[in-house]
């Protein structure tokens, strides 16, 4: 019982669901989630704490953060800022994607392709974002290496923190466009997660380019 406890747990770190520096939930907590004896629950987060996916500061555990944090200031206006973080995303994500590809196994990928079948044209930009998030990070952790996925994660916290960002999506004027960029992703979302399906590595970065391209494209030429 507590290596599934165990593997659940380290499902939901990898996924991003319990990201670096969160507090894990509490030995009663998790127990009584798992319906099961908080002997197990300890167990499974010593099991996490031996392989440094959790930590313990004094009483509480947090999930390992081998990493620190990134914090950066816009060097110039928010379309700058905006191309800055396209430009750093395809560094990362295509090679991670690809890495991902190749090293998938078949219930991360059954997982990537139904992340991808809840995208739908008629999400609002809100719950479109946090669905966005949810698929990219799912695709980066089947990558298998934590440092890489919490490296990514950090940049997608400076995307989806980005007041630049929520500016140019949230500003009236731009809502038809905005309407277009959340279409377009969601048929792109579902073209990735289709290659992932057939195991297709270089469908996967050429179609992962072809997205962030386009997105950054919009975001930068068509918003005001």
């Amino acid at each position: 019982m507590s290596s599934q406890i165990r593997n659940q747990l380290l499902e939901r770190i990898s996924s991003g669901d319990l990201a670096p520096g969160a507090r894990m939930p509490s030995e009663r907590e998790l127990s009584e989630r798992f319906e099961v004896a908080r002997t197990s629950v300890r167990e499974a987060m010593q099991g996490l704490v031996s392989m440094r996916v959790v930590e313990r500061r004094g009483n509480r555990s947090y999930v390992a953060e081998h990493l620190p944090e990134v914090v950066v200031e816009p060097s110039g206006d928010g379309k700058s800022f905006v191309a800055e973080l396209f430009e750093t995303r395809r560094v990362l994500e295509l090679p991670i994607f690809e890495m991902a590809a190749e090293r998938a196994t078949d219930e991360e990928r059954a997982k990537i392709a139904a992340v991808a079948a809840r995208f739908h044209p008629s999400l609002d930009i809100g719950e479109f974002r946090r669905l966005d998030r949810e698929f990219h990070t799912t695709v980066a952790s089947a990558c298998g290496n934590p440092l890489l996925i919490e490296l990514y994660g950090k940049v997608l916290d400076q995307l989806f923190r980005s007041v630049e960002f929520f500016t140019l999506l949230s500003a009236e004027s731009n809502q038809a466009e905005v309407a277009r960029i959340v279409a377009d992703s969601c048929a792109a979302h579902l073209h990735i997660a289709e290659a992932f399906s057939a195991r297709d590595a270089a469908a996967v970065r050429s179609s992962t380019k072809h997205h962030l391209d386009a997105v950054e494209q919009s975001m930068v030429d068509n918003l005001d």
